[in-house]
């Protein structure tokens, strides 16, 4: 069933690095990609997931939206990192309005910020069995707990506001990952690993059969390569972000360190992703993780990918959340979307949301 026009909203995806902005256009014969693009920020604008330069950030937003010509003012973004805990935990089996009313006091002893600085919300994965099989024993219930700071989540209201625009969801990075992976080309059953690597932050999603079995955001992402070459040899961090690009040549002296930057940096990724799957491994004995799906701008450094499979031993494949839209030519450059589809999946997935969604 398509979404009303009336309640489609604008998918937008504030990183450290830059701001993505996707708008689609969904209709009875499919998704159409109605807009995408990208801006840049300046360094530190956005640190560690807290909007420092909410004025900066804000013009940048609004120019983005501007040249776009986006006019939907209804808009949907998510935030990601220390300010975001998700948990699934078990419980005894309850109607959903009495979980409602006392899913606060559960939640208390597995969020460990005061529950009072929060902004608690949840899913129930699995309701359990209306009667359980053996008389007097419980039934319980699967549910997924999503906690996120109130000040951070304030901040982007703020940014939102500033930019005349309204606020209609607030999701986490995770879980609009998900939702740009489930209207892609890939195989949908069986279990998926979803990884993002942006400038900032590692974001993993473990996915079985469209449902999330486990999340972790990491501090790890492109600007520590650049913070290390620009600590190594000793110039600007701009100059260090081109020469990461491959914009800005270097001395033939200076390759070697270069070279151990990129590599010891992305042992530390590899090491992290491989940690967190072979916490699933252990923690869900039954489930096989079968792929791993890369998106992020950061995931593009080279020889990531080829190392973060042999580290595994899985399938590596990058996730383009454009594959199964329809994608006008009149209105876009193929090369530039193909450019952009790793860096487009959170946008995308926030495009994907609806007024009214829960």
């Amino acid at each position: 069933m398509p979404i009303p026009k009336k309640n489609q909203i604008v998918g937008i995806d504030i990183g450290s690095h830059s701001i993505k902005v996707a708008e689609i256009e969904d209709t009875a014969k499919g998704m159409i990609l109605k807009n995408f693009g990208t801006i840049g920020l300046p360094q530190d604008a956005i640190l560690e997931g807290s909007i420092k330069e909410m004025e900066i950030v804000s013009a940048a937003l609004g120019n983005l939206l501007q040249n776009l010509k986006i006019k939907n003012r209804n808009v949907a973004l998510s935030i990601s990192g220390y300010s975001v805990i998700v948990k699934k935990i078990t419980i005894p089996r309850k109607q959903e309005k009495d979980l409602e009313e006392s899913i606060q006091g559960e939640a208390e002893q597995y969020i460990p910020f005061d529950i009072n600085d929060v902004n608690l919300d949840f899913q129930v994965l699995y309701s359990g069995e209306e009667e359980p099989e053996e008389e007097g024993k419980e039934s319980y219930m699967d549910v997924l707990l999503v906690a996120a700071k109130k000040d951070i989540v304030e901040e982007y209201i703020s940014l939102l506001h500033l930019t005349e625009l309204n606020p209609a969801i607030l999701d986490i990075d995770a879980f609009a990952l998900q939702n740009a992976f489930e209207i892609s080309d890939h195989e949908q059953s069986g279990c998926h690993a979803l990884v993002h690597i942006g400038a900032q932050h590692l974001t993993i999603n473990v996915v079985k059969d469209g449902i999330s079995i486990f999340t972790r955001d990491s501090s790890y992402g492109g600007s520590q390569i650049t913070s290390e070459i620009q600590k190594k040899l000793n110039i600007s961090y701009q100059e260090a972000e081109r020469i990461k690009l491959g914009a800005k040549p270097f001395a033939t002296e200076q390759r070697s360190t270069i070279e151990e930057t990129f590599s010891g940096t992305v042992t530390r990724w590899g090491q992290e992703i491989k940690r967190a799957l072979d916490f699933v491994a252990t923690t869900f004995t039954d489930i096989k993780v079968e792929n791993i799906l890369l998106t992020g701008g950061s995931s593009l450094i080279p020889g990531f990918s080829k190392y973060l499979g042999l580290e595994t031993g899985l399938k590596i494949e990058t996730l383009n959340p454009f594959a199964n839209m329809e994608i006008r030519e009149k209105s876009f450059d193929t090369g530039y979307l193909n450019y952009s589809a790793p860096i487009a999946p959170i946008a995308i997935g926030l495009a994907l949301r609806s007024i009214g969604d829960r």
